[in-house]
């Protein structure tokens, strides 16, 4: 018996205009971003609503999630102001400077399904969501002490602050030849792809290059918002093999990474502040790191407790102006 097919509702925004409502579809990615500008996928004519105002993402949990990306009037999900990326739930009214959208992305619920279902359906989504088993590199960044200044500041300066911090981390993150494979609350996570075997020089050099340049550009937030401090980043890197591929299904897949190697990249960040350093790397990346040359010693061994692990593990520390000495040395 063949199962019976469910026509699952197209995700979408349905935007009201002075002639009626138009729906904006949540097809075809797992990235839509909002704003003025033509270069969004979604373009906006409303003056109090910025070039880049705000983005939708689509996660491999089935999960919407909005992020202002530093918009200078806000992003608003049923009358308040987010400052971190949220959840949207079906039925969500959505502000974008006057301009109002509701968010709709229904559930479909159906009957219990049988055992020879049940088989089939485990069996096509094996197929659906075929993973690859690839050499990667894997950066989690984390901004420090956001909940400590989520009450020093102002609702409005922190949400321009922390949209504008997203959008220039991606930002970052392209140039640098990956994309943010996730934003969780106040960090982000981006994935390298390497060769089946082996990291070439370039890529790993990279990677450094990056969170060396999101280093500065956290810092220098301080010189544009009231900020009762300079804005600190911690970061994990962890090099290893992982399976990559499409997660989800029909017209929403989300390309994504998962696995150990994914997982002990957010331990290593966390274990930053075990160790009193900026950059925690795993064996594996110290190890393609030496092959670069440089002033390697600038990193320290650690033994540090993993949680979710059950033996301490090896990681290898520096601070973000000895990461930008090892750069230098490299001629990077």
């Amino acid at each position: 018996m063949q199962p019976a097919v469910t026509t699952q509702p197209t995700p979408h925004l349905l935007l009201r205009t002075d002639s009626g409502y138009r729906r904006l579809l949540l097809t075809g990615s797992s990235c839509w971003t909002i704003g003025r500008s033509e270069d969004n996928n979604f373009v906006l004519p409303d003056r109090w609503i910025s070039r880049n105002h705000a983005m939708l993402q689509f996660m491999e949990t089935g999960e919407f999630y909005l992020i202002d990306l530093g918009s200078r009037n806000g992003s608003f999900v049923n009358g308040r102001r987010v400052s971190i990326p949220v959840t949207l739930n079906n039925g969500d009214h959505l502000t974008f400077g006057q301009t109002e959208l509701e968010f709709y992305c229904p559930v479909v619920k159906s009957e219990p399904a049988s055992h020879e279902e049940q088989s089939h359906s485990r069996e096509f989504t094996a197929t659906a969501t075929l993973h690859v088993r690839r050499l990667i590199s894997v950066l989690v960044v984390d901004i420090r002490n956001f909940t400590g200044l989520t009450r020093q500041l102002d609702e409005k300066v922190l949400s321009e602050m922390i949209g504008t911090w997203f959008r220039h981390a991606g930002d970052i993150i392209r140039e640098h030849g990956s994309w943010v494979d996730k934003y969780i609350g106040d960090a982000v996570m981006a994935v390298w792809i390497h060769g089946t075997q082996e990291v070439e020089t370039q890529e790993m050099t990279q990677i450094l290059q990056a969170l060396s340049a999101m280093h500065h550009m956290t810092t220098d937030l301080y010189n544009h918002y009231p900020l009762p401090a300079p804005l600190r980043i911690g970061a994990g890197i962890n090099t290893g093999f992982a399976m990559v591929g499409n997660t989800g299904s029909g017209d929403r897949p989300d390309y994504t990474a998962l696995g150990d190697t994914v997982n002990a990249a957010f331990r290593l960040e966390t274990a930053t502040k075990q160790i009193g350093k900026d950059v925690a790397v795993g064996k594996t990346t110290y190890e393609y790191l030496s092959t670069l040359g440089g002033k390697i010693n600038l990193f320290t061994e650690h033994s540090v407790e993993l949680r979710g692990y059950d033996a301490p593990a090896l990681a290898y520390a520096c601070t973000f102006n000895e990461l930008d000495t090892f750069l230098k040395d490299l001629g990077a």
